[in-house]
């Protein structure tokens, strides 16, 4: 996994970052708020604006059949994280679905949780 700077691509003058990530719901509206509530995402009072630190962001199409995440889900969210533990101990107690397992890299630690409508939602906490 390359976690440089694309300093290199021409392109990278005018694309900056990414900036938003929009999907479709059954209920948007609770699944907004269980963002917020549980990541600070989605937050009506800042203008649905989320206002995140400087830092690494992948941007990895995955092969069509990879088995990495449910095969209904169009896309998986990675939020980069700070004390791991600390935050899956607090969603574990407001009752998210958190995968068991996990994967230490040499660039990060990563574990998985679940949204209301059983999107998977990878948490990854860099080196």
């Amino acid at each position: 996994m390359y976690l440089g700077t694309n300093d290199h691509h021409p392109i990278t003058r005018h694309i900056t970052g990414i900036d938003g990530s929009c999907f479709r719901a059954d209920d948007h509206k609770a699944l907004a708020a269980w963002y917020n509530n549980h990541f600070g995402i989605n937050d009506e009072a800042n203008g649905w604006v989320w206002n995140q630190d400087a830092g690494p962001t992948v941007f990895s199409p995955f092969k069509r059949d990879s088995d990495y995440f449910d095969a209904k889900q169009a896309f998986m969210l990675n939020l980069r994280v700070q004390d791991m533990d600390g935050l899956l101990k607090k969603l574990e107690a407001d009752g998210v679905r958190i995968d068991p397992k996990r994967m230490d890299e040499y660039y990060g630690r990563f574990a998985w949780v679940y949204d209301p409508e059983r999107n998977k939602i990878e948490l990854w906490e860099p080196k």
